[in-house]
């Protein structure tokens, strides 16, 4: 496993780190197998989307914080960050992603993002990859 320590500059933010990844799958020397990616917080999470525009990446940004708002007069929990905490909910703390010939297997428009929803933090990105060698 590798650890990968993700610096983010924002409260929310999705962070592209797809080279970061495919480094990592590419010196692993598994050929053809499944790379894990795992976040160990509540107010953080892993997607994959559009990486061709970054306008798309603010538009989900700017969507899920319209469908959750950061106050909300219902909102109870003290620390004042439930809204994170339900937006990590919704993305997922990992992803599965395949490998082929040491790389990826994503599509034309597809990569890999880090969403942070209570940042700026560094926080670590866990990933595994498994399957057979080159």
């Amino acid at each position: 496993m590798t650890t990968l320590e993700i610096r983010t500059e924002q409260r929310s933010q999705l962070l592209p780190i797809t080279d970061q990844v495919e480094r990592i799958v590419t010196d692993s020397g598994v050929s053809t197998g499944v790379c894990t990616l795992y976040v160990p917080h509540t107010t953080a999470a892993i997607t994959v989307n559009e990486n061709a525009d970054p306008d798309v990446a603010r538009d989900i940004l700017m969507a899920v914080d319209e469908w959750i708002p950061q106050q909300h007069p219902g909102f109870r929990y003290a620390e004042g960050n439930s809204d994170s905490h339900i937006k990590a909910c919704y993305f997922g703390v990992s992803e599965s992603l395949l490998s082929q010939s040491s790389r990826l297997v994503l599509g034309t428009w597809q990569g890999v993002y880090f969403c942070e929803f209570d940042g700026p933090r560094t926080r670590p990105l866990h990933v595994h990859i498994s399957g057979d060698p080159s």
